[in-house]
């Protein structure tokens, strides 16, 4: 399965919710997508229930199948509440973390800017998207792109308040990662026990 490069307003109805961010046309229809999109369906059943959770989370973070079910498996044999660790290993991508500190105005552009080679952690251009960022690292822009439209559109305004787990410096263009964030703090709207409840059958 390649990476989805279709319509997000379209997944975003399919859920019902706004995942990728402000969509001015899931708010004027607020039913999924299709023919039949707005009539009353069937109840779903529990598995149908799990799965949607899992793929919610999926196309929020932007992880392909197998890539998700690796993250999944790593958060099973470390010690902890599988289901927040798996949370915890998503936000610690580093296309997260990008998107985290208003580098980058979706996950995608994130991702995006991490492939071409934007971004530096502690100072040296890491290029793959998945990386794992350790609490005390340090995220930045290489600094010849510090000018990019792209991030400096983004950075903008952007509240860095917002994430407790990160310390923005302006006069770098860089953040610090840092601690792994509490539950609570992350802001994505994921049931994650469902998540381990499907893969634990």
């Amino acid at each position: 399965m390649a990476r989805y490069i279709g319509p997000k307003t379209k997944i975003a109805r399919k859920f019902g919710e706004a995942i990728f961010g402000p969509d001015k046309v899931l708010s004027k229809k607020n039913y999924p997508p299709g023919q039949h999109g707005n009539n009353r369906r069937k109840k779903t059943s529990e598995y149908g229930i799990q799965l949607r959770e899992k793929q919610k989370a999926k196309y929020t973070y932007g992880v392909l199948e197998k890539q998700f079910h690796i993250i999944y498996e790593r958060a099973r044999r470390a010690s902890g509440v599988t289901g927040v660790i798996l949370l915890q290993m998503l936000e610690s991508r580093l296309d997260n973390l990008v998107f985290r500190m208003g580098m980058a105005p979706t996950r995608a552009a994130a991702r995006q800017l991490v492939s071409h080679k934007h971004i530096t952690v502690d100072g040296k251009v890491v290029n793959i998207p998945s990386y794992q960022v350790k609490p005390g690292q340090v995220v930045g822009v290489r600094e010849k792109d510090k000018s990019m439209e792209v991030i400096q559109n983004s950075l903008n305004g952007f509240n860095h308040s917002k994430y407790p787990w990160i310390e923005w410096n302006a006069s770098t263009l860089s953040g610090t990662y840092l601690h792994i964030p509490e539950r609570e703090d992350i802001p994505e709207n994921i049931k994650e026990h469902l998540i381990v409840e499907l893969y634990s059958k």
